[in-house]
């Protein structure tokens, strides 16, 4: 009988889990691909351009491409828990960034300090637009989306203007090094630059009461306030680290190509940040939240385009194909289904108690 009530216990705790979704996604995303193809998250080792060896495969093409969104949901998840909405502005901030960015490199030789002068003032520059948005949302209290629209309207024309109207390339192996290899690593440095910043946020949130905070404001604004917590500085707080997401992912991406194309750079990504949020389980309507089920969520995204791509799906039909997969998903944990899945389990136990029973 103990047993009994502890196993049901236990699958309960485990079907109420944040991740079990997306955790679920994830295997399915990789049984479907195993069953199609064996040897599609093979990895294998070959020699590039410049002759260094590297690793490849759909699995490095999924870790590697999924860098700049992963950066991104991790500032999202963040601006959602304190202010219960979205900052759908973070493709064309990330623009204005990566424009800031090859601007500060056009302006000499491109060397090491030139490049962390760049990424410095590109982090500036997007914290100063974030901080736009933060002001709106915190100060006025004007929803997110609304909020942000201005940006996402106006950002990439101001990303076109920084530069004169062009699109510039910027040329050099120190660049190609941050977007792609450095040699004698054969691990795209994306994926590098991922896990160093993931491995920074944990130990912000892990060893400081900024979680405590954020995820306090995103509950209850008035009684964080009463407990002594500013809603407003933490709610702004979480622009100033949004900034610093879209400004690397802004620069990424332009180490990545070798150019800025404001058009064209991280377009629709607010959208994919904002369902790998939803996906990892985490409320949109604020509150707690699961760093890692919005990564997971992330990755689940960068798999699924893999996967259809690799089905000779067009490009075109990609979209609507990603939205009834991550409609799906989305449904799967809503709380509705979620309440759903704990009665039916709850009735199994009582079943399962009664039979031994008798």
């Amino acid at each position: 009988m103990k047993g009994k009530f502890d196993f049901s216990e236990r699958i309960k705790k485990l079907t109420s889990s944040q991740l079990i979704i997306p955790v679920i996604a994830l295997f399915i995303l990789v049984v479907f691909n195993l069953i199609r193809d064996p040897s599609f998250f093979s990895i294998g080792i070959k020699v590039n351009n410049v002759g260094n060896n590297v690793l490849t495969g759909n699995l490095i093409s999924i870790l590697n491409g999924a860098s700049e969104l992963v950066i991104l949901s991790i500032g999202m998840t963040l601006v959602t828990s304190a202010t219960k909405g979205q900052d759908i502005s973070i493709g064309a901030c990330a623009a204005i960034a990566g424009s800031i960015f090859v601007k500060i490199l056009r302006t000499g030789s491109i060397t090491v300090p030139t490049i962390f002068l760049g990424v410095i003032v590109a982090c500036c520059v997007a914290i100063i637009f974030c901080l736009f948005n933060g002001t709106l949302i915190a100060k006025f209290n004007i929803q997110p989306m609304i909020a942000s629209l201005i940006l996402f309207t106006a950002g990439r024309p101001i990303a076109y203007w920084i530069n004169g109207g062009a699109t510039p390339n910027v040329e050099s192996n120190l660049l190609g090094y941050l977007g792609g290899f450095i040699p004698g690593c054969p691990i795209p440095s994306p994926i590098l630059i991922v896990i160093l910043f993931i491995l920074l946020i944990l130990l912000l949130l892990n060893k400081t009461t900024l979680s405590l905070f954020i995820q306090s404001v995103g509950i209850n604004e008035k009684a964080a306030k009463q407990n002594g917590i500013n809603p407003v500085f933490m709610k702004m707080l979480v622009f100033v680290i949004l900034g610093v997401c879209v400004a690397l992912a802004g620069s990424m991406n332009v180490c990545r190509i070798g150019l800025i194309n404001h058009e064209k750079i991280l377009l629709d990504i607010e959208m994919d940040a904002i369902l790998a949020v939803a996906i990892g389980g985490n409320s949109l309507g604020g509150g707690k939240f699961k760093l890692a089920g919005s990564i997971i969520g992330a990755y689940i995204i960068q798999a699924l385009t893999t996967t259809l791509y690799a089905m000779k799906v067009s490009s075109t039909d990609i979209k609507a194909y990603k939205a009834i997969v991550i409609i799906i998903i989305v449904v799967a944990g809503s709380p509705v289904v979620k309440e759903w899945v704990g009665k039916f389990v709850k009735r199994l136990s009582a079943k399962a108690v009664k039979v031994e029973a008798k």
